[in-house]
């Protein structure tokens, strides 16, 4: 984009950005079931925003300067800490930082710990290069984090009927070089909640710190627990959970860019901070990974759980609980499809027998409604994901009859047919020698449109390669795409 040579009014600007939205999905409604969260609450959504935008310009990095931001964040971080056992926390951009801090305060905190005691011990280091221990199915940001941070990452495989982790795997992955130990509430990809207390409970054994990633089920599962489901324990209230990460612009419904994540020991939370005096200018001292930081999220944030309050949330709640068992059972009641596992909070994912789902999805996107494909994985099928909003319940019946038609439809259509040897060509392909001009051209021979204004793409023929292939060509592929999407 070239700068206009005079500055442009805000009427043609919105007319632009309406323009340039023309093929996004819709973020309202519940027919998108994935990246969105809906309260189908206009008044609620309003008084976020109106709050988002008074806070837009307060920047967060000089709190001394802005007391607003250190009292709002001590209201939204401390109703987060009353609902999930207590703790000390930070208000950050995402569930990403959320983990991003929880690991580096592992890291930094000390190395391993005193089985006596569970708390980690400063004065001992590793012998070798630190590392967490996490299952496969957890989110992929504490890979992002190890990556980032110097630390390796030890996948532990979990039981293909529950989907769970299970306690004794985690336990023998532990070495004098764990810093930390993941467990899930829940696990994105099928929903199902880890052992937390067990994973616990041989973490604080081992004198190792663990961390629940409750970014999805953090502000989700207290209100399921208050709306009658059976929510195992999961917070710092566990025994040796030393750690927790909880997004708020997931089920707390708030703008994107609110998430917390709480410590049980302040001096822990200390070690997720940054200083640095190490030169002539201002001070610095960071809560997160960011320096400057628009309080427009945390305003959000904050507006948001006002306007809710604890009735709104817990009708929300009960709205989720029901439209999530209509869910379940509607699907498995559908022909060649089944539900994988228990899921144990509002994010639903099935398989198919004789359909393919990547089809199925590119049949419901055409019918207007978004089903989030998943690959297979550690022995886990193609899937595809639903997450249920406060929203979902009033279209609940017409998701249903969209899967449903759409099921048959692929049924009716077969397998995506992938070109002969695409495949291989892809596995075996040195992605980095390949300008963009050429990836471009490769993806086009499958059918998807990398150039901008292309619209929505026919996706079951591009998830059924990357499914193909193995992990390590799949990351080339999507940086690759990424890569030809933004251009120069």
């Amino acid at each position: 984009m070239n700068l206009p040579p005079t500055g442009r009014t805000a009427e043609e600007l919105l007319a632009e950005v309406a323009r340039l939205k023309e093929h996004d999905l819709p973020v309202r409604g519940g027919q998108v079931t994935a990246y969105v969260y809906d309260t189908g609450r206009a008044e609620v959504n309003d008084a976020a925003a109106r709050a988002y935008f008074e806070m837009l310009e307060v920047n967060c990095l000089d709190p001394t300067a802005f007391p607003s931001v250190v009292e709002m964040e001590r209201q939204v971080v401390g109703a987060v800490a009353d609902e999930l056992g207590g703790g000390h926390g930070i208000f950050t951009s995402g569930g990403t930082e959320s983990i991003m801090l929880a690991v580096k305060a592992a890291r930094d905190m000390g190395r391993r710990g005193r089985p006596d005691t569970g708390r980690p011990d400063v004065d001992r280091p590793h012998t070798g290069r630190p590392n967490i221990v996490v299952p496969v199915t957890a989110h992929p940001a504490f890979h992002k984090a190890a990556h980032y941070l110097g630390v390796e990452v030890t996948a532990v495989p979990v039981d293909l009927e529950t989907y769970r982790v299970r306690a004794p795997d985690v336990a023998a992955a532990i070495d004098d070089d764990t810093i930390l130990v993941v467990a899930s509430a829940p696990s994105y990809p099928q929903g199902v909640i880890d052992p937390i207390e067990e994973v616990a409970a041989l973490a604080a054994a081992a004198g190792v710190p663990c961390h629940v990633d409750a970014c999805v089920g953090g502000w989700l599962l207290p209100w399921l627990r208050a709306a009658g489901a059976a929510v195992p324990p999961f917070d710092l209230s566990v025994p040796g959970v030393t750690s927790i990460s909880c997004d708020l612009h997931k089920f707390g419904y708030a703008p994107k860019g609110a998430s917390v994540v709480l410590f049980a020991d302040p001096a822990m939370r200390r070690k997720a901070y940054f200083a640095s005096a190490a030169w002539p200018g201002y001070t610095i001292i960071n809560a997160t990974v960011q320096s400057s930081r628009s309080a427009g999220p945390l305003g959000g944030a904050w507006a948001t759980l006002q306007a809710l309050g604890r009735e709104g949330y817990l009708e929300l709640g009960r709205a989720t609980l029901e439209a999530t068992r209509r869910l379940r059972e509607g699907i498995a009641a559908i022909p060649g499809l089944r539900v994988l596992g228990e899921p144990e909070s509002a994010l639903v994912a099935f398989a198919g027998d004789g359909i393919d789902v990547f089809v199925l999805a590119d049949e419901a996107r055409g019918r207007g409604w978004f089903l989030q494909p998943q690959l297979s994985y550690a022995g886990i099928p193609a899937n595809l994901h639903i997450t249920v909003t406060g929203v979902t319940l009033a279209g609940v019946e017409a998701m249903l009859k969209v899967i449903a038609d759409s099921a048959a439809a692929a049924r009716e259509r077969g397998p995506a047919l992938l070109p002969e040897g695409l495949v291989e060509l892809v596995a075996d392909m040195d992605l980095e020698a390949l300008d963009d001009a050429t990836f471009a051209e490769l993806a086009a021979s499958v059918g998807v449109d990398l150039r901008q204004g292309a619209g929505q793409p026919q996706m079951a023929v591009v998830n059924a390669v990357l499914d193909a292939l193995p992990a390590a060509s799949r990351e080339a592929v999507l940086v690759r795409f990424l890569s030809v999407v933004y251009g120069s």
